[in-house]
């Protein structure tokens, strides 16, 4: 990998932000004979770089951002989380100081095809079931990105071709990124604090598909189709609507099977995951592995043995007639709705929903034909009071713990109790895993279970 010919117009490079992102683009700029210049707007960063020698040993900026520090640097290779908000950092850019993302000096470097998913939802869930139907058509597959391994992290081993999940603001600062395949899966209200407009936001998802193969497109969500094909692209669809040139779902002698072009692939019947969006995440899985002319029957039964991701609609409990759901990774109401609309079938009793947290800025009125399934609604966090005003007879609790308690008491046999936040989980907890694990603790308490 010639990562210092690929850097070498380069004098002083920066990493601006030392989250989990930073630290592992500073690791591989050293571990490649390079010495970053460290950044961050948070002081306390400096017991990370302590920790680590090599780290503590480059040039150091912390606290509030140095525009004179920005200024003498070439590129920057910035954190998704930080946005051109802060004066210094719009001086800078305005002064000819080029800013990049992990993931754009990965597709700089990368030499193996690259499989790129984003949307609002059910990124995880693609990337994970995309990597397990590659693996088990026997490719050898690195899976990183926005999921948890920094994608400069999967250049520590040899893979055959590698699978990216992205967030808009990864693809805000990405340029280059050429890939085999890329989808928008879906497109909902989301980081409406950062974003001055819906259209806005998935204007920035769209960016993943310019410089993309094969652009694998929701033709049940108009704002994933690609804004623009180009010359030698190719599109490819999936939905819950009937299409016998895509992927889609067919009855076939008294069974709904995923079809590609009308021919079976699986019966859905057979699939390990639950509600009807987990069956276009199935066909989205399937589109995208197609690109790397992988067999796709053989995909399509590795989805039968793909298990659920943890905090993704998880069955955690199911005693005394009860099921107990955590989907806390739906922080946003597109997700939430997604898991309703998803599960709300196979309930024969009450549909029991906990919701709340920080909407960032989202209109709540779009949970209102959401909530008209749910039998009862029980609310937490900063925006649980403003959720709880949609719902009549609605239950309000402050801890996650007096929500479960509130859930069980008013559980009949055949309920079913969704953790389904529609919000993010800031206001409450560390992030949306701590939030389900205390779910899944209050659950297990309730239960007797220690």
């Amino acid at each position: 990998m010639q990562v210092t010919t690929t850097l070498q117009a380069y004098e002083r490079i920066g990493v601006l932000g030392l989250g989990l992102t930073g630290l592992s683009a500073a690791r591989f700029l050293l571990g490649h004979g390079l010495s970053p210049v460290l950044m961050d707007t948070r002081a306390e960063s400096v017991q990370k770089l302590q920790a680590e020698p090599a780290l503590a040993a480059c040039e150091q900026y912390l606290g509030a951002l140095d525009l004179e520090a920005l200024l003498s640097l070439d590129l920057v290779i910035m954190s998704p989380g930080l946005a051109f908000k802060d004066p210094a950092l719009l001086m800078a850019r305005d002064a000819g100081v080029e800013f990049i993302s992990d993931i754009e000096l990965f597709a700089r470097l990368v030499r193996v095809p690259v499989i790129g998913v984003t949307g609002s939802n059910g990124k995880s869930t693609v990337v994970s079931l995309v990597t397990h139907m590659l693996r088990e058509c026997g490719r050898d597959v690195g899976l990183g990105g926005n999921i948890g391994t920094p994608a400069l992290d999967l250049f520590s081993a040899e893979h055959d071709c590698m699978v990216l999940e992205l967030s808009s603001f990864q693809l805000e600062q990405t340029h280059s990124l050429n890939l085999a395949a890329a989808t928008v899966l879906n497109i909902s209200a989301d980081h409406m604090d950062r974003y001055p407009s819906l259209d806005a936001y998935a204007l920035t998802k769209n960016r993943i598909y310019r410089r993309a193969e094969v652009l694998v497109f929701n033709r049940d969500d108009k704002r994933t189709l690609p804004s623009r094909v180009r010359a030698l692209q190719h599109t490819v669809s999936f939905g819950l609507q009937d299409d016998d040139q895509n992927f889609a779902l067919e009855l076939q002698g008294g069974d709904e099977f995923i079809c590609f072009n009308g021919q079976p692939l699986v019966a859905t019947q057979r699939l390990s995951l639950p509600g009807e969006y987990n069956k276009a995440n199935v066909m989205a899985s399937l589109a995208l592995v197609a690109a790397l002319g992988v067999d796709l029957e053989r995909a399509a039964q590795a989805a039968t043995s793909f298990q659920a991701l943890k905090h993704r609609c998880q069955l955690v409990k199911d005693a005394k007639h009860v099921r107990w759901i955590n989907d806390s990774k739906a922080t946003n109401i597109g997700a939430a709705a997604a898991a309703v609309e998803g599960l709300r079938a196979d309930v024969t009793g009450k549909l029991i929903l906990i919701a709340g947290g920080d909407a960032k800025g989202a209109d709540l009125n779009e949970l209102k034909p959401v909530l008209a399934q749910v039998d009862e609604l029980i609310t937490l966090g900063k925006d649980g009071p403003a959720i709880a005003a949609l719902k009549a007879g609605s239950h309000q609790v402050s801890s996650m713990s007096q929500a479960v308690k509130k859930a069980a008491s008013l559980a009949s046999k055949g309920s079913l109790v969704l953790l389904s936040p529609a919000c993010a989980s800031l206001d409450m907890f560390n992030d949306y895993q701590q939030r389900g694990d205390v779910f899944i603790a209050a659950v297990e308490a309730v239960h007797g279970v220690t």
